[in-house]
């Protein structure tokens, strides 16, 4: 059985888990720098003008980040053992996968179903939670496939009857789902897409950005034919190709997916004594330059943050260049490569478009969040390669294996309990204090991490 990369799984599931960590703290009582910069305390009213990036906004793109790191993975070896044909329909039947999950993840929600949601409510909604292992698990020991079938369609049934027939409060609508899950599925369809076609031609891969760069930025001048393009949809419900900006962030990460893959394809001797201390100074500088980045440039500290990145930068490439061959080190140089250069070019961008900004997303956010996921890859490599913090990244990675539970299991089982049992008033019981608002969102993710687990270490996976 092929081996998984734990690092690249460690950083899906602290994505996720961050994720779930941001959206659970209590509103109005942190800090702003525990929010999206651009929705800051305590009214969280959103303001497009303020510059700067959080932890937060570095949740999305990490994810997908991790989303293009996936597809080579997952295809290479596929694409030579099954048909075009075959590829392409598992393609397409991922990308309407994900906008059901998208559509039927969203309308089971308690609040989304009723203004006043009652005992019935919350329990229809933990049952929708139940209904999706029908759906999308993929049950290890049913080895019939027409009983792996059968369930899979009732499950689909099942969802089906309900989005037709629940009297919703605002009426079901395909243009009200998950924003997040129709992103990711034309990330899913689009990044695979083109990755699938310039598997074999990277410097192609890389010219389409510019193109979709021009795209975006004449896309306001409503006489050009870059304007049509840019607003037509066959089906605005599940594409707009405004959706496509954050390719920015895929398809560089695809390329960490092919290193990954040629890096498993060869025997790597381990780190020999003395290097081990050179890769522990790399990962603490990768570190580095990720809070170094978000602290500076949340404080608007521009100059003073180029400076202090080119420096770390250059002291993370020559650290990684005097290790001695077997210690894996051409992937390491990759990934510091790739993770400085897209860090840097963000921050040339960065006076464009009014300053870094998660929302409206400008291409230093797209730069500067895709390098910095390059870097926190790399140090989560090579503490996986030395063995230091292992179970931290056991821990991360076995989340990371089944992030749609994790995403799903808060709106739709959690919090119905907390509901039921009247648990939430304790959980809720001392948001004013910062200290308190903040431990409300860890024990929420906690305990989302714990189901998490317990379906991963269960082999209950949902898959599209």
């Amino acid at each position: 059985m092929k081996k998984r990369e734990e690092a690249l799984d460690a950083l899906r599931g602290l994505a996720i888990l961050l994720m779930v960590l941001s959206s659970s703290i209590s509103f109005g009582v942190l800090p702003a720098w525990m929010y999206h910069a651009q929705v800051p305390p305590p009214y969280h009213v959103f303001k497009p003008e303020l510059p700067g990036i959080t932890w937060v906004d570095l949740v999305f793109p990490f994810f997908l980040f991790t989303m293009g790191a996936a597809i080579p993975l997952a295809l290479q070896k596929k694409l030579g053992e099954q048909s075009v044909f075959k590829t392409a329909g598992q393609l397409v039947q991922r990308y309407l996968l994900l906008v059901v999950f998208a559509l039927f993840t969203f309308h089971a929600r308690a609040w989304v179903m009723s203004e006043n949601p009652d005992w019935k409510v919350q329990l229809l909604s933990i049952g929708c939670f139940l209904v999706l292992f029908l759906m999308y698990t993929r049950f290890s020991g049913i080895k019939n496939n027409l009983v792996s079938l059968t369930v899979k369609i009732t499950g689909f049934i099942l969802a089906a009857l309900f989005l037709w027939s629940y009297p919703f409060k605002n009426g079901f609508s395909l243009n009200s789902s998950d924003i997040i899950i129709i992103v990711l599925a034309n990330m899913a369809f689009f990044g695979t897409l083109i990755w699938w076609f310039t598997r074999n031609q990277p410097l192609l891969r890389i010219g389409i950005l510019p193109l979709l760069m021009a795209m975006l930025l004449t896309a306001k001048d409503t006489a050009s034919w870059n304007s049509i393009l840019f607003n037509w949809s066959p089906a605005p419900w599940i594409y707009k190709l405004y959706y496509l900006k954050y390719l920015f962030i895929v398809l560089p990460g695809t390329f960490a997916g092919e290193w990954l893959l040629n890096r498993t394809a060869e025997k790597v001797p381990d780190p020999i004594a003395g290097d081990k201390s050179k890769l522990l100074i790399a990962s603490l500088l990768c570190w580095l330059l990720l809070v170094c980045n978000v602290l500076c440039l949340y404080m608007r500290w521009l100059v003073s943050n180029l400076w202090i990145t080119a420096v770390l930068a250059a002291l993370l490439l020559q650290v990684l260049k005097t290790l001695k061959q077997g210690a894996d080190q051409t992937l390491y140089r990759k990934f510091a490569n790739a993770g400085s250069y897209l860090l840097i070019l963000g921050l040339f961008f960065e006076a464009f478009e009014g300053g870094i900004k998660k929302d409206v997303s400008t291409f230093s956010y797209y730069f500067v969040s895709t390098g910095l996921a390059f870097l926190v890859l790399l140090s989560f490599t090579i503490l996986e390669k030395l063995g230091y913090f292992s179970t931290v990244i056991k821990y991360l990675g076995d989340n990371g294996k089944n992030p749609m539970v994790a995403y799903t299991a808060g709106n739709l089982f959690l919090i119905p309990i907390l509901k039921l049992t009247g648990a939430e008033t304790y959980l809720d019981s001392a948001p004013h204090l910062p200290a308190g608002g903040f431990l409300r969102g860890l024990i929420f993710t906690a305990v989302i991490s714990v189901i998490t687990l317990y379906c991963t270490r269960a082999k209950l996976f949902w898959k599209t």
